[in-house]
């Protein structure tokens, strides 16, 4: 455990990067974000801000120096920018963690091989086996890119066989996911954690 007053290091300065400084600085901590854009929704309440790409590795080893534990808000930022900063100092979650986080496919792989039970789903590499998948699937479903995807982006809904076209240009023939519809009347967002100790 780090004790109040160290500094955590977050890798992205959005929304989220925000929430997370804030909640930090409740709890006695000091926050440095390091993000490459000039707007940056958490450098307006982090402690100290580094203006650089994730793959800077002199503005990395800076980082790290200044830092007691790193993060990161997204997943959107290299695996190899946070296994060279690992290499430095303590970061959560593991690279591993985050190569699993950005990409659908490999997520469900993950939560399947834990006796999880995601929506059923066809990886989509091609128009014509986005006509498979529909037809494995049935209608309604959702298109999603395997990577890159966020609020809502990256995603197509398809009602029939008649909206795969229109669904699979939208996304520009990235590889993608094809998942089958879920009736829900409320969503739930868990997060879980766990010590260095495992507990």
């Amino acid at each position: 455990m780090i004790e109040p007053g160290s500094t955590i290091g977050i890798l992205g300065g959005g929304q989220l990067g925000r929430m997370l400084a804030l909640a930090a600085a409740n709890m006695g901590y000091r926050v440095h974000v390091l993000a490459p854009e000039a707007e940056l929704p958490a450098g307006d309440v982090a402690a100290e801000v580094t203006r650089a790409a994730y793959d800077d590795l002199a503005a990395l080893e800076a980082f790290a120096a200044q830092v007691d534990v790193a993060t990161f808000e997204f997943e959107n930022i290299d695996p190899a920018a946070v296994r060279h900063l690992a290499t430095r100092i303590p970061v959560y979650p593991s690279a591993d963690s985050l190569e699993v986080a950005q990409d659908r496919l490999s997520e469900k792989a993950f939560v399947e091989a834990l006796g999880g039970r995601p929506a059923a789903y066809r990886a989509v590499e091609s128009r014509a086996e986005l006509s498979v998948a529909i037809n494995d699937l049935g209608t309604p479903c959702v298109l999603k890119t395997r990577r890159f995807g966020y609020d809502g982006k990256g995603q197509a809904r398809i009602q029939s066989l008649a909206d795969a076209d229109a669904a699979w240009a939208g996304l520009n023939g990235q590889p993608a996911i094809l998942e089958a519809w879920v009736t829900f009347s409320h969503e739930f967002s868990v997060i879980l954690a766990r010590g260095a100790d495992g507990e």
